[in-house]
C-alpha cells in the first residue's frame, strides 16, 4: 500500500510539475533561454579552464564564474521566484516518491545459523561506530565472538586464525577495504559472511541490501538471517568488493600535498590526464568492440555494473550477482594520436578486462590508495560469496527494481498503482 501511494504521488506531482514548468518557460520567454545559454557558456569555459594551467586556467574559470552569475541574475530579475521554487520542490517530491515506489524487500531463503560465528571490528572505522553502537556487547549477546582489529594487526591473519580455532561464520564491521579481506577468506573456504555497516560510506552493504542505518540489526544475519550468493572481483589476484579507480583521482591522491589541498591537487592533475601535452596518465585498454584505445581521465572497474546518470538509483549496482565486471572509461581520446574527446564516458560489461601501461599505476581499490604493477588484469568470480542478511533488511540493492529509462519507469509506476507491478524477487535470483 505504501508503494502504491508513493507511485500515485510521483505520477500526480510529476505531471503537475511538468505542466507548471512548461507554463513558466513559455510565459517568461526569453528568460529561460538566457539561463540555458549562460549555463552552457559556464560549462564550456570551466572545461577549457581545468584542462590548462596558469593564465589560461584563470581566464576559463573567470568566464565560467561570470556566466553562472549571469544565470543567477536571469533567474532573480524579472522572474517569479516563488513559482520557480515551487517547480524545484515539485521535482524533489517527485524523485523522493519515485524512490519510495521502487523500494523493495526481498525474502531471502532462511539459512541455518552458524555455531561459532566471529565478528571482526575496526573501532576507528566510520568515526568510531563500533564503540558508539556497542558492537562488541551486541555481538556477544547474539552468541557471536567479537575480535577487535588493533593497530599493527594483520586482518587476514586474524581471520585465518579464527577459522583455525573453529569459526564457521565470518562478519566484518568496518570499511569496504576490510570487508574485501574478510569476504575473500569466506569465499575461499565457503563460509557464510555478514557485512556490518560500521564504515564511513558502506557502499558494499548498500548494494547487498543491508540497511546502513541499522548497524546493530545487521548482526541478526547470523541469528535468523537469509542467504544469497554474490560475486567478487579481483585485480592481479587482489579481491575487491566495490571498484578499482584508475587515472585522475587515483593519481591525485598519491601526490604530495593532496591531504592539505585536495581540490587544488586534483585540478593540477587534470592537464596530465586530458591536456594537449599531458601523457603521464596514459593507459592502454581494449574497448567492447575489440578496438585498442589509449588514455582516459579515469577508468572505473567494478564488481558488477553501476547505474550511472540516473535520477533514481544512480551510483548503486542493480545486481551484484550478474557474473560480469562493470567497466566505465571517462574522457577517452578518440585514438592514440588525437586528444579530442568522443563523449563524457563509455561503459560496458565483460567477464575480464586488462589495462596496460609503461609504469606502475596508482589505483584506488575499495577506497584504499595503492600502486599496482602493470598490466592490471581484472576478472569476476561469479557466485563465490555466501552472504547472510538480517531478515528485517531489504535484501537487495535500492536500484534492483528500478527500470531502465524514463518510459519504462512511467509504465512501472502505473503498474504499481493498479497493483500489477513485477515481483521484486525476480530481480534477485
Amino acid at each position: 500500500m505504501r508503494r502504491r501511494v508513493a507511485a500515485v504521488v510521483a505520477l500526480v506531482v510529476g505531471a503537475a510539475t511538468l505542466v507548471l514548468g512548461v507554463v513558466v518557460s513559455v510565459s517568461q520567454f526569453p528568460r529561460g533561454l538566457g539561463v540555458l545559454t549562460c549555463v552552457v557558456i559556464a560549462a564550456v569555459a570551466a572545461w577549457y579552464g581545468v584542462l590548462r594551467r596558469g593564465i589560461a586556467r584563470l581566464a576559463g574559470l573567470y568566464v565560467a564564474g561570470l556566466a553562472l552569475a549571469g544565470a543567477v541574475i536571469f533567474i532573480i530579475v524579472g522572474g517569479k521566484f516563488g513559482v520557480d521554487l515551487l517547480v524545484l520542490v515539485g521535482l524533489l517530491v517527485t524523485l523522493a516518491a519515485t524512490r519510495a515506489s521502487f523500494a523493495a524487500h526481498v525474502d531471502l531463503p532462511r539459512a541455518t545459523a552458524p555455531q561459532h560465528p566471529v565478528l571482526f571490528y575496526n573501532p576507528k572505522s566510520g568515526g568510531g561506530k563500533a564503540a558508539r553502537f556497542a558492537i562488541a556487547k551486541e555481538a556477544r549477546d547474539r552468541g557471536i565472538e567479537p575480535i577487535e582489529l588493533k593497530l599493527g594487526d594483520e586482518l587476514e591473519t586474524l581471520v585465518r586464525g579464527a577459522v583455525a580455532r573453529g569459526a564457521d561464520g565470518l562478519a566484518m564491521a568496518g570499511g569496504d577495504g576490510s570487508q574485501a579481506i574478510v569476504a575473500a577468506v569466506a569465499a575461499e573456504l565457503s563460509l557464510p559472511y555478514a557485512c556490518i555497516p560500521a564504515g564511513t560510506r558502506n557502499h558494499f552493504a548498500l548494494d547487498l541490501g543491508v540497511d546502513r542505518d541499522d548497524v546493530v540489526g545487521a548482526l541478526d544475519a547470523f541469528v535468523d538471517g537469509g542467504e544469497r550468493l554474490v560475486d567478487l572481483a579481483e585485480v592481479n589476484g587482489r579481491v575487491f568488493v566495490n571498484n578499482v579507480s584508475l587515472g585522475l583521482y587515483a593519481e591525485a591522491v598519491q601526490r604530495t600535498g593532496y591531504r592539505n589541498a585536495k581540490i587544488r591537487t586534483i585540478l593540477d592533475t587534470v592537464p596530465d590526464a586530458l591536456g594537449d601535452s599531458g601523457s603521464d596518465l596514459d593507459m592502454r585498454w581494449t574497448g567492447p568492440g575489440g578496438h585498442d584505445h589509449r588514455g582516459g581521465a579515469a577508468v572505473l572497474v567494478s564488481n558488477n555494473r553501476y547505474r550511472l546518470g540516473r535520477a533514481v538509483g544512480s551510483g548503486t549496482r542493480p545486481r551484484i550477482d550478474d557474473g560480469l565486471l562493470g567497466i566505465t572509461v571517462m574522457g577517452a581520446p578518440a585514438d592514440a594520436d588525437q586528444h579530442r574527446l568522443q563523449r563524457p564516458w563509455r561503459e560496458w560489461t565483460a567477464p575480464t578486462f586488462e589495462v596496460e601501461a609503461d609504469r606502475p599505476l596508482p589505483a584506488g581499490v575499495d577506497g584504499e590508495a595503492l600502486v599496482l604493477d602493470a598490466p592490471l588484469r581484472f576478472e569476476i568470480r561469479p557466485g563465490v560469496l555466501r552472504v547472510r542478511i538480517a531478515h528485517q533488511h531489504p535484501g537487495s540493492s535500492p536500484s534492483a527494481t528500478v527500470p531502465e529509462g524514463l518510459r519504462a519507469g512511467l509504465v512501472e509506476l502505473v503498474r504499481i498503482v493498479v497493483g500489477r507491478d513485477r515481483d521484486s524477487a525476480t530481480f534477485n535470483r
